[in-house]
């Protein structure tokens, strides 16, 4: 059976704006999202927005999970409370399983050294060489990039972000895809018939 849970990593400060088309077209499509943070404690997003994780990260397992999603946040260039997402990333992949990481995120995983020698994007270059990362060769300007089961993405392409995430996951088919991505990046109305359709 194929697992349709996507878990979202949620921590004090993340970025709430960058995965909502992720998330509520994931969970349109048949998927269960769950959100997981340090703790079950309630944590705060840059928004104001107040969220009681579903889930401890600690509990949390590539076994029992379709996707892990890392939004960005302050907290990821302020220290190192979210290294632990970090190397549950590397869990992830090493199992398989699919990461999707944005903006502040990206950085995390630099640090960690998951982009060293996978095709990735972020903000700007420079953001994620300032980690000092051996991963510089591999910066790809783009809205977002894929590259077998990690998907990147910079602050400012929420809907790029999601377009690779449903292309990863099959949630369309490439036409719906397409025509997805013109209705919620271009406003092309166009589009919508094709999603009915």
């Amino acid at each position: 059976m194929t697992l349709r849970t996507a878990h979202l990593a949620v921590y004090d400060t993340y970025a709430d704006w960058e995965t909502g088309h992720t998330t509520a077209h994931l969970a349109q499509n048949g998927f269960t999202v769950r959100t997981v943070g340090p703790t079950t404690a309630p944590v705060t997003s840059m928004g104001g927005l107040t969220v009681r994780p579903d889930l401890p990260l600690a509990e949390l397992s590539p076994e029992d999970s379709a996707l892990l999603i890392l939004p960005g946040a302050a907290l990821w260039d302020s220290g190192d409370a979210l290294t632990p997402f970090a190397r549950t990333a590397r869990t992830f992949l090493d199992a398989g399983v699919p990461v999707a990481a944005i903006c502040g995120a990206t950085a995390g995983l630099a640090r960690e050294g998951l982009l060293d020698e996978r095709a990735h994007t972020s903000a700007v270059s420079f953001y994620l060489a300032a980690t000092g990362y051996a991963g510089g060769a591999q910066y790809t300007e783009a809205d977002a990039v894929t590259d077998g089961d990690l998907i990147t993405a910079g602050p400012t392409e929420p809907v790029a972000f999601a377009r690779e995430v449903f292309a990863r996951l099959g949630v369309y088919d490439e036409k719906k895809l397409d025509a997805w991505y013109r209705l919620f990046h271009d406003s092309d109305p166009s589009a919508y018939e094709v999603l009915q359709g």
